[in-house]
């Protein structure tokens, strides 16, 4: 009997699930199952995309013939090699005879490796950015080698906006009757899978998702279809903001992944004592023994987190075994930009801090801390300085997210009139930074003094932002009072585009200068800059609040600083009269942004104040 998911009126899911497999690729444990996705597209032409794995062949073949109903198939597109992926593509030649093949010169090859057949008058062979026109859908071929084998391509429709991902985008799990990622509680219930697939599957191979990322980005993707999990409809930067993290290997969060191999309990208790105290002081930590917990959900764990600590026994003059495997499978993983610490034990050699460091240190970017805590045998009252110089270590470099306190109240009680923040006086600044050697800059409107001595600043800076990422990895950052005299055009520059894939000062640099610290502050429009140092950050959902120290500043020109409501006024051009038909739009009711259409996008975010949907009002 078949089971298939409709995705739109002619895109039908006839993959399976597989609850019965216990290690995918037999090294990941997979106790949720696993999906494994096929699509097939009903235009005049018929596609299907890619088969599955043997283990659900008969479910497969059931759902494409149910859905074919009797129609030819004119078109298999085969992305990826990887059996669970092809296994059954034989079975379907022969099944479907008159099927053509679509696939680039690599997948052909590996077709033969892997089926000892010549398919060559059956194919129809592809290069980057060949199409496919199938009636009333045109689909474009996009290569993405190894993301994660060397053959593998990815498709768009550019139609419906549809991206068939291959294993981009995927995740580990049964998708239990459900199709889509909105369906279910993607972030609580499938997120540590996602991330957990990635860092496994495709995580050596950061470079090459960022080279996919780059060439998808000028897209209008609508939808991803990936070839294991849910379907992406919507909330897609969600998904897309992870893979550039994950394959960038930016934390997601700030605070410690402790990993501990431990026999006789000694290195475990430590490993708790250093939890405890650094959770005193407001330190995020999750702990692992590494024994126990496999090796995948650790990997995933060192993705997520900015801090790595690893306490392990001494065992035959080694590192404990279990934990060795894991550093070697971390490094092999390409694990990089992380602060890493150890704790070694040893009854009368320890030598395994030492061993791990040398395995960490040939990973790219690792802050090593001096501060190794050594063990004889166990932990020792007369240590407690030592436990605290590495706790100290730890703490010191990691900015400590402390969440406000939320009452109790009803939120449908007390009403909040969105109008009342254009009565404060924001001023208006250009905030600039710096990550691995790129400038980037966004329009702020939250600056001001904490105090005068030390001199002290805080400014807030909304998530979505991509310089807020890049604060958060360097810890500095330049700020640029903007003046009366500002053009227009300088807020089109810094606030009206993202610094992802945008260079905000290419054909600027005559209009920027760099301060003491090396970053770029704008001297065009602004009457004064400020360079600080971060010391403290405090996560408030959509924004983040930076407390810094100021290193440097100066007062350019004699000029009144701008504020909100001057911009609105007397900068921002005014919308003009209407010669033709009347337009239809929605207005910001925070920053007065107007967005010209007959309908507001629900997830549609205002580019200067970067409020949501609801606070804008239909005009």
């Amino acid at each position: 009997m078949y089971c298939t998911k409709k995705i739109t009126d002619d895109l039908v899911w006839v993959g399976a699930n597989d609850r019965r497999l216990a290690m995918f690729e037999g090294v990941y444990s997979v106790p949720r199952g696993v999906s494994y996705n096929s699509y097939l597209l009903k235009d005049e032409l018929t596609v299907l995309f890619d088969t599955v794995d043997k283990a659900v062949s008969q479910t497969f073949f059931e759902n494409v013939e149910h859905e074919l109903s009797g129609r030819k198939l004119d078109f298999v597109v085969v992305q990826h090699m990887e059996p669970d992926h092809s296994a059954t593509l034989s079975e379907l030649l022969l099944r479907y005879p008159d099927v053509k093949i679509v696939a680039n010169e690599k997948i052909l090859t590996m077709i033969t490796q892997f089926f000892h057949v010549d398919l060559r008058n059956r194919a129809f062979v592809v290069k980057e950015g060949d199409t496919l026109n199938t009636g009333n859908h045109v689909l474009k071929f996009i290569f993405a080698p190894m993301v994660h084998w060397p053959e593998v391509m990815v498709t768009f429709d550019e139609t419906t906006g549809t991206l068939f991902s291959a294993d981009a985008f995927g995740t580990f799990g049964a998708l239990n009757g459900a199709i889509f990622a909105d369906e279910v509680d993607f972030e609580n219930e499938y997120m540590d899978e996602a991330r957990r697939y990635y860092c496994n599957i495709v995580g050596k191979y950061g470079p090459q998702v960022q080279s996919l990322l780059k060439k998808t980005h000028s897209l209008d993707i609508k939808m991803i279809c990936s070839l294991h999990g849910f379907v992406w409809r919507r909330n897609l930067e969600d998904i897309f903001d992870k893979y550039v993290k994950w394959s960038t290997y930016t934390p997601e969060e700030n605070g410690v992944m402790i990993a501990y191999a431990s026999v006789y309990g000694n290195t475990e208790n430590t490993a708790e004592i250093i939890s405890s105290r650094l959770r005193d002081l407001g330190v995020k930590t999750v702990m692992f023994d590494v024994s126990v917990t496999p090796a995948s959900e650790i990997i995933a764990a060192a993705f997520k987190w900015s801090h790595l600590l690893f306490a392990s026994t001494t065992y035959n003059a080694g590192i404990f075994v279990s934990m060795e495997e894991l550093l070697h499978d971390l490094a092999a993983h390409n694990i990089q930009d992380r602060t890493v610490a150890f704790v070694e034990n040893g009854s009368w050699a320890p030598t395994s801090g030492k061993l791990m460091r040398e395995i960490m240190s040939g990973c790219k970017d690792m802050r090593i801390l001096d501060e190794t805590l050594t063990l004889k045998s166990s932990l020792k009252p007369e240590q407690t300085d030592e436990i605290d110089a590495l706790v100290k270590a730890i703490s010191d470099t990691i900015p400590r997210f402390e969440k406000p306190v939320i009452g109790e109240t009803d939120k449908d009680i007390l009403k909040i009139d969105p109008a009342v923040f254009h009565k404060f006086s924001y001023g208006l600044f250009v905030l600039t930074t710096q990550a691995d050697s790129k400038d980037n800059g966004c329009i702020i409107n939250t600056a001001a003094q904490l105090t005068s001595t030390p001199g002290r600043i805080n400014i807030a800076v909304n998530k979505a932002n991509y310089t807020h990422d890049m604060i958060l990895k360097s810890g500095v950052f330049n700020l640029s009072i903007l003046a009366e005299d500002a053009s227009f055009d300088t807020f089109k520059r810094f606030g009206f585009a993202s610094g992802k894939d945008t260079d905000k000062f290419a054909g600027f640099e005559t209009h920027t200068a760099r301060s003491g610290n090396g970053l770029t502050y704008v001297t065009l429009g602004t009457n004064a800059f400020i360079s600080a140092k971060v010391i403290d950050a405090h996560d408030y959902g959509t924004h983040t609040l930076f407390i810094a120290e100021v290193t440097e500043s100066q007062v350019l020109r004699d000029m009144p600083s701008v504020t909100y409501g001057y911009y609105f006024e007397h900068i921002k051009p005014k919308p003009q009269p209407k010669i033709e038909e009347e337009k239809h739009g929605y207005v910001c009711k925070i920053c007065g942004y107007v967005y010209e259409g007959d309908t507001l996008p629900p997830d549609f975010v205002c580019p200067l104040c970067k409020h949501g949907a609801d606070d804008f009002e239909k005009i």
